[in-house]
């Protein structure tokens, strides 16, 4: 099954009176279960296009379809329910929420979707026991390693069970130890859950780990690989 399809993808930008092409006409495809990196020097428009793809921005021109829906046609509300039911994010930044636990900020995303405070609650301990962390659940992010926050983030993206999680840079503020273990988490759930991972990514181990490999430069295309 198609995941994602864009087709002649534009995004600029305007910086100090000037407009900045950050993709120029970017077609790709993703089917069911692909574990596939986009990468490209700063600025190929490899975030941009995630950002694109998550819903988070809206495209110049051209479109993107999640699932077969096309995004441009769905108002705000609709928008907004596509990312939570079906789109899991994880950042650089973790992007954790400071007050909240471990097991409450896995949980949060249920909740916005109206699940029963139980329900939500026994599906983010067995989304926490998933990445390791069992005994985290009571932490808050500042008590946990960059490691462990990032398996906190990936256990939040995946607790909602989405066709498609976008990793962007996932590994830039970790070691490579860690890194090399939070990518071997990652490629278990894709085969396990068969879930649709897409990075964005300057980091060579993580291209080494995807199967298909998407690099962009000036807002193109360059190259496409796939092992």
């Amino acid at each position: 099954m198609t995941v994602v399809k864009t087709s002649d993808l534009v995004k600029d930008y305007g910086l100090n009176g000037m407009t900045v092409n950050a993709l120029r006409g970017v077609s790709l495809t993703f089917e069911s279960g692909e574990f596939a990196a986009v990468a490209g020097p700063s600025g190929s428009g490899k975030s941009t296009f995630l950002h694109l793809v998550g819903c988070l921005d809206a495209p110049t021109a051209g479109s993107v379809s999640i699932a077969g829906t096309d995004a441009a046609t769905l108002g705000r509300k609709d928008l907004a329910l596509l990312r939570r039911t079906s789109i899991g994010f994880i950042f650089q930044a973790y992007n954790l929420i400071p007050v909240l636990t471990a097991l409450e900020n896995i949980s949060l995303p249920l909740t916005l979707l109206g699940a029963d405070s139980r329900e939500a609650r026994r599906r983010a301990e067995q989304a926490l026991e998933e990445v390791g962390l069992s005994d985290y659940g009571k932490r808050k992010p500042k008590e946990m390693s960059g490691g462990q926050q990032q398996r906190v983030a990936i256990a939040r993206a995946l607790v909602k069970k989405p066709a498609l999680i976008l990793a962007d840079e996932p590994t830039a503020n970790l070691d490579s130890k860690t890194g090399m273990e939070i990518l071997e988490l990652m490629l278990a759930l894709n085969r396990n859950e068969g879930t649709t991972f897409i990075f964005s990514t300057h980091d060579r181990m993580v291209m080494d780990y995807a199967r298909r490999l998407v690099l962009l430069r000036d807002g193109l295309v360059e190259s496409e690989t796939s092992k």
